[in-house]
C-alpha cells in the first residue's frame, strides 16, 4: 500500500506513555482470546463488558480526554495513522459535500495500556473503539500486533481498515444511525444476536470503511496487489464466530455483536465494490 500518497491528518492526539492500562501476570497485557472470553461471558450474564474490563483495570492510571492535547509524533506508525485519518477525511468531506451536507471530522487518540473517554474507561484489551459521546476514534497500536501474530491479519491496508472502520462509526453518528440505536438500548430492546441491531450497526461500519477503500484508491491508486486480500483477511479474523470459537470452542449467535467473518468481509467487499453509502443500508436486508 503507498499510503505516504495520502495527505496527513491534524486530528491525531498522541497520548502514548501516560496510560498504566491493564497487566495480568508477568507484565503482559490481555489478549484478544482473553478479549472474546470477557466479552462472551459478560452477555451470558447480562452484564456490560466494558464495565467488567473496566472493573479489571481498576487499578490503571489512564489518559483522559480532558489532558491537554498533544499532537502526534513522528515516528512511522503515528505517521501512517494520520495518513490513513487524513484520507477518511478527505472522502467523507467530498462524500457528504455532494448530498448537500457538511462532514465534522472526529479526532483520534492514540494511546497505550488505558484510556478515560466520555463513554467510560476502556482497557487496550478491548481494542479499537469510537465513542460516539465525544466523537473520538481510540487506537492503541499494540492491537495491529495481536492481530498480525495471533491471528495472520498483518498488513497495513489490514490496518487501514480497522482505522476506516472506526471512522465509519463516526458516519453513523453523523447520519443520526447510532442514535437510533442508542434510542433502541433505552427503550430496553435486545440488541445482540445473529440479526440484531448491534450486528447490523458494525456491519453497516464495515461497508462504510470498503466505501472509504473505492473512494480513496479512486483518487490515489495506492493499492498494490494482496492489500485488498489483507482488509479482508482482516475483517475474517474478528468475526463473531471466529472469535468465539477460538476463545470458548463454541459459538453462540444469540450473543453476536459484530457480526459473522463471512459477514463482516461480505459488507466490506459490498462497500468497496460498490463506492456508495447507499450500498450498506445493513438494517433494510433481510439477509446479512
Amino acid at each position: 500500500m503507498r499510503w505516504k500518497r495520502a495527505r496527513r491528518s491534524d486530528n491525531v492526539v498522541d497520548a502514548r506513555g501516560r496510560g498504566g492500562g491493564m497487566r495480568f501476570g508477568g507484565g503482559r497485557g490481555l489478549s484478544l482470546g482473553g478479549i472474546a472470553v470477557v466479552v462472551v461471558v459478560g452477555l451470558l450474564l447480562g452484564q456490560d463488558p466494558l464495565q467488567i474490563l473496566g472493573q479489571l483495570a481498576g487499578q490503571s492510571t489512564p489518559y483522559s480526554s480532558s489532558q491537554p492535547q498533544q499532537t502526534a509524533g513522528n515516528d512511522e506508525q503515528s505517521e501512517f495513522v494520520r495518513a490513513i485519518l487524513g484520507d477518511t477525511e478527505d472522502t467523507w468531506r467530498d462524500i457528504f459535500q455532494s448530498a448537500g451536507r457538511q462532514y465534522r471530522d472526529p479526532t483520534l487518540v492514540l494511546f497505550d495500556g488505558g484510556v478515560e473517554s466520555a463513554c467510560g474507561f476502556a482497557s487496550s484489551a478491548v481494542g479499537p473503539f469510537y465513542c460516539p459521546g465525544d466523537q473520538r476514534v481510540y487506537l492503541d497500536l499494540s492491537f495491529f500486533r495481536e492481530l498480525e501474530q495471533r491471528f495472520a491479519a498483518a498488513g497495513d491496508f489490514a490496518q487501514a481498515y480497522v482505522i476506516a472502520h472506526e471512522v465509519g462509526h463516526h458516519v453513523q453518528t453523523l447520519l443520526g444511525v447510532s442514535a437510533k440505536v442508542d434510542a433502541a438500548r433505552q427503550r430496553g430492546e435486545k440488541l445482540e444476536g445473529a440479526n440484531g441491531l448491534l450486528v447490523r450497526q458494525e456491519l453497516q461500519a464495515d461497508c462504510l470503511a470498503g466505501v472509504w477503500a473505492h473512494n480513496a484508491q479512486r483518487r490515489l491508486d495506492w493499492l498494490e496487489p494482496g492489500d485488498l486480500e489483507e482488509a479482508l483477511n482482516a475483517a475474517n479474523a474478528i468475526g463473531d464466530d471466529r472469535l468465539q470459537q477460538r476463545a470458548r470452542g463454541q459459538v453462540v449467535p444469540d450473543s453476536f455483536t459484530h457480526g459473522t467473518s463471512a459477514q463482516r468481509t461480505h459488507w466490506f467487499k459490498a462497500g468497496f465494490d460498490n463506492g456508495q453509502v447507499g450500498a450498506c443500508d445493513t438494517f433494510a436486508s433481510a439477509r446479512l
